[in-house]
Formats: C-alpha cells, sequence, structure tokens
C-alpha cells in the first residue's frame, strides 16, 4: 500500500467545506492516496477587519502544520489573500515558502488565490464569468485582483453573505440560479464558486452541461494546484473539465 501524500491546509476557523470538499475530490484520484492536516486561523464574519486580524495568524498556524510535515500546504482563504492587492498570492506564498524552510521543511506552498488564477491560466480562459458569495465591496476587490491578473471579468455576482458559516450552508439551487443570471456571452470560463467555503463540487459537472463551458471552483482550482505541485496526474473523475485531462506534462 503506498504511503498517502500529507497536505496541509490553513483554514479559517469557520470554514467547513474546504476540509470537506479537497478529501472528497482527492479520494477519487485514481494512483495516489493523501492524509490532510489542518490548523486554523480565528475568522468568523467575511469583513476586511476580521479578514485584517485572521491574517495576522498566519506565522503562528504554519509553525504548528510544519510539526505534520506536509508534503504541500494550501492556504486556503481566497478572499484573504486577494485583499492585499495584486499579486499578493505570490507575497503570501513566498513568504510562508520562506517561514518553513527557516524551519527545516521542503514542503511546496500553494494558495487558493494564486490555484484560481494558475487554473484559470491552463485553461486559457481569457474572458470570465463569477458567483462569489462575499458583500459587494470585497467581491469587486477578487474582480480587480483577477482583472490585474489579465482576465476579463465579463459578469459577476455577489450573494452578499458575511458570515463564513452561513457561507458554508448557502443552496446549490441558490448559486445555479446566479450563475444562470449572469450574462455568459463568449465567456470562457465560469468560477461557480469563488470562495473555498461556499459548496459547489456537486455543481460543477451539471453546469458544464448546462452552460456548454468549463467550470470551475476554488476547490477544483486547489485540488489541481495540490497535484501540480506534487507531480502527480490531474485526471479526477466527475469534478470538470479542469480535471478531466491529465496535464502533468506542463511545467509547474
Amino acid at each position: 500500500m503506498t504511503t498517502p501524500y500529507r497536505i496541509g491546509l490553513v483554514v479559517p476557523s469557520s470554514n467547513v467545506t474546504v476540509e470537506t470538499e479537497m478529501p472528497a475530490l482527492l479520494a477519487r484520484h485514481p494512483l495516489s492516496r493523501f492524509s490532510f492536516h489542518s490548523t486554523r486561523m480565528r475568522m468568523h464574519t467575511v469583513s476586511p477587519e476580521q479578514l485584517a486580524a485572521m491574517n495576522a495568524q498566519r506565522e503562528r498556524c504554519i509553525m504548528e502544520i510544519a510539526d505534520a510535515d506536509p508534503a504541500v500546504l494550501l492556504y486556503a482563504c481566497l478572499v484573504a489573500v486577494m485583499v492585499g492587492g495584486p499579486g499578493e498570492h505570490r507575497r503570501v506564498e513566498a513568504a510562508v515558502a520562506e517561514q518553513l524552510a527557516t524551519g527545516g521543511s521542503d514542503a511546496r506552498v500553494r494558495s487558493s488565490a494564486g490555484a484560481l488564477v494558475e487554473a484559470l491560466g491552463v485553461l486559457d480562459a481569457k474572458r470570465i464569468a463569477l458567483v462569489t458569495p462575499y458583500v459587494k465591496p470585497l467581491a469587486q476587490q477578487v474582480v480587480d485582483y483577477l482583472i490585474a491578473e489579465g482576465f476579463d471579468v465579463v459578469d459577476w455576482r455577489a450573494l452578499e453573505v458575511a458570515d463564513n458559516a452561513d457561507v458554508g450552508c448557502i443552496p446549490g439551487e441558490q448559486v445555479m440560479a446566479a450563475a444562470r443570471s449572469l450574462d455568459l456571452t463568449g465567456v470562457d470560463a465560469l468560477v461557480l464558486s469563488c470562495c473555498v467555503q461556499m459548496p459547489s463540487l456537486d455543481l460543477i459537472e451539471p453546469a458544464e452541461r448546462e452552460f456548454g463551458l468549463p467550470v470551475l471552483s476554488a476547490a477544483t482550482a486547489g485540488a489541481y494546484s495540490l497535484l501540480r505541485s506534487l507531480n502527480l496526474p490531474v485526471t479526477i473523475e466527475g469534478a470538470g473539465s479542469l480535471l478531466r485531462a491529465d496535464l502533468a506534462s506542463v511545467p509547474a
């Protein structure tokens, strides 16, 4: 039996979805096994003040998760990174990698924000549409971040749910209704859940069939990035076109 790859997750304390969807996704991997080890940053309301307070806990969380000796670490709060301004995922990933290296860990580092940018690039998606759970000012910052990365955000919806626990309970019907209200004319890809806390895994394949274009989420993008970081095949059944083809030969 193969030894599982250890995946470290740094998550907001009120997040329950990433620890559900990520293991569910990677359990479908045809060749490899994974174990998941989390550390938590206190955050309940998705607001600039609480996001800043949460990010201030990062160094403690990294020290804690390093004790589990993960092969790769995912900093799993997309909006907390993107509110830092253009390019913040590169700065955060570099800072975390430096902290890990100082402690003797060679774990690879990814973030949900960086994973989404990476995934959209892999799909060659220039024109995109988004569904986010955030209040509109935070959603606008996410849109601005992706525009700064070179994407044309054609249309987007903000469900305006501020309580992060409530974000984890948004019904799939509400997510799909928001997606159906978007103008998808000429869009290359739809980000159905631009947040690792808003559940969407069961919606990805039906949405691709309905809309006729690649559909991804923060979760599927994160899974893609984790597999790529480990140089593993990125073929997972039932998770959308991003994870349908083996792109592991693409340089990391």
